[in-house]
């Protein structure tokens, strides 16, 4: 995942895979390429997005379900900053896409970034969760 503000800001963020089980870790970095402008923040949130119904009457929430603070400070170009980030603590459920194209469960990671404006930058990736078989 990639985020960036042409000619003043380019992150890269490096994770592991993009199908987590549950209880499942996320493992990754964020490399900084280029830094021009001075960032207060930066912050890992997991959020959870639910739609109903189908066309019009189409009914979407968002719930964010972790926020995660990676840095506090202005980064340095060629910093990195590892990342793990433990799911069981967080009631998940599995991802589950058009189920008879009326419902379906989306989870993101969701990378936030404020400047000492307040000014927000994100990008979002989106993340599959899955169930483990458990076995007897």
């Amino acid at each position: 995942m990639e985020v960036g503000i042409e000619d003043c800001l380019h992150i890269e963020f490096e994770y592991s895979k993009n199908k987590y089980h549950l209880k499942d870790v996320i493992i990754g970095k964020i490399y900084f390429l280029l830094v021009r402008i001075k960032i207060k923040t930066m912050e890992l949130e997991i959020r959870r997005r639910e739609s109903t119904g189908s066309g019009p009457n189409t009914y979407v929430e968002t719930e964010t379900l972790a926020k995660y603070e990676l840095m506090d400070g202005a980064p340095v170009r060629g910093e990195s900053i590892p990342v793990r980030l433990f799911l069981s603590p967080y009631e998940l459920t599995p991802t589950y896409r058009n189920i008879n194209n009326k419902f379906s469960v989306k989870y993101y990671l969701n990378l936030v970034l404020v400047d000492e404006e307040d000014r927000r930058y994100f990008k979002q990736q989106e993340i599959t969760v899955y169930r483990l078989l458990e076995t007897p």
